[in-house]
């Protein structure tokens, strides 16, 4: 038996995620592993954001790196920073920096985020539907 987790992304059905009071949060992403789904030390979410979209300021848990498959857009960063990305840009966010990626292209930016931990949450602005919370994260993870 194999230990490789191998996750065909394409075929992972998306959850759909917005803001309850700004329908410019709205974003669609999938696990395609954390701690007790195929990974004992890391997390990985498949996500995609429509243009006009954004995923909402948030700050993590955990240390994130990002993969720009498609499209492009805006990482916004506490403080007034900002860096355009597009494919093939990778990018790390540190903990607890506060940070949003808003979609200023024509398609859909698509993107891998990797997260050092097998379990984690991140705490939202926006309440976030569903499930009509502050806090998302790992399936695996309490509370």
């Amino acid at each position: 038996m194999s230990a490789i987790h191998l996750v065909a992304t394409n075929d992972l059905p998306r959850a759909k995620v917005g803001g309850v009071d700004d329908p410019s949060v709205r974003w669609a992403g999938a696990f395609a592993s954390c701690g007790e789904h195929g990974a004992t030390q890391s997390s990985t979410i498949v996500y995609e954001i429509e243009p006009g979209g954004r995923l909402g300021w948030h700050t993590d848990a955990t240390e994130e790196t990002q993969y720009i498959l498609g499209g492009s857009g805006e990482l916004r960063a506490e403080g007034g920073v900002t860096h355009h990305v597009r494919p093939g840009d990778v990018f790390v966010i540190p903990t607890p920096l506060r940070h949003d990626l808003v979609n200023t292209g024509e398609e859909t930016l698509r993107a891998v985020a990797f997260f050092a931990a097998p379990m984690f949450t991140q705490r939202f602005d926006n309440v976030m539907i569903a499930p009509d919370v502050h806090v998302l994260g790992t399936p695996n993870r309490a509370g």
